[in-house]
């Protein structure tokens, strides 16, 4: 799958892997094959509005993959996934992650039974449902959701599917204050993690969110 993409490319996939500190000779033709899959299926279903593949690379691959230290095992359930981001490469990245991907729309719940398929992802699977129907209580350790706009958003969404002492796991750009502010009651940060997503000229934060124990 490798030879489909220039070397420039697969050089830049390759540097941003080691700078996370992941494995890039193991990770990177998984990871090509995924976007390869992404790319063709793009052209017919418009699962992205990112269609430049180095651009992809940055900021789909080498996004999704900054948090992948965080969540290193377990359950976690990704909610309105689309494409598969960041809960395919986080599955790649990481086998004794158990990946949900939770997406309500058709066309993009098919491409991501075929690219689980494809990749032989034994530690993935797919939710064809919207996040606050996924009838799965207290079921995971983490959940996560790139598309989703506010903490309280997917909290409101999500926030069932989470067990006792389990997190969210928000990917955002400048340190969010004003929707921290705006956590339901019963929720609290537990930690702000600045994040460093190679090639990407951009502020990355990790906000962590729990539920207060007293409501666990």
């Amino acid at each position: 799958m490798s030879s489909e993409f220039p070397s420039e490319l697969r050089n830049t996939l390759d540097a941003g892997l080691t700078a996370l500190d992941l494995d890039a000779p193991t990770l990177a033709p998984p990871l090509l094959a995924y976007l390869a899959l992404l790319i063709r299926w793009n052209n017919t279903y418009n699962l992205t509005a990112i269609r430049d593949p180095r651009e992809m690379v940055g900021k789909h691959l080498l996004d999704s993959l900054a948090m992948h230290s965080h969540a290193t095992s377990g359950a976690l359930a990704d909610l309105g996934t689309g494409p598969g981001l960041p809960g395919i490469p986080l599955a790649l990245a990481n086998p004794a992650l158990q990946v949900t991907l939770v997406e309500s729309n058709g066309k993009k719940a098919r491409f991501l039974r075929e690219a689980v398929r494809v990749l032989g992802l034994q530690n993935a699977r797919v939710a064809e449902s919207r996040a606050e129907a996924l009838d799965e209580p207290g079921a995971y350790d983490w959940i996560t959701a790139r598309a989703l706009a506010t903490l309280r958003g997917i909290i409101d969404v999500g926030g069932h599917l989470l067990k006792p002492g389990g997190s969210l796991l928000a990917m955002k750009g400048a340190r969010p204050d004003a929707e921290i502010a705006e956590l339901p009651a019963g929720w609290h940060v537990e930690a702000i993690h600045p994040l460093n997503v190679p090639g990407l000229n951009a502020e990355r934060h990790l906000v962590v969110v729990a539920r207060d124990q007293s409501l666990s």
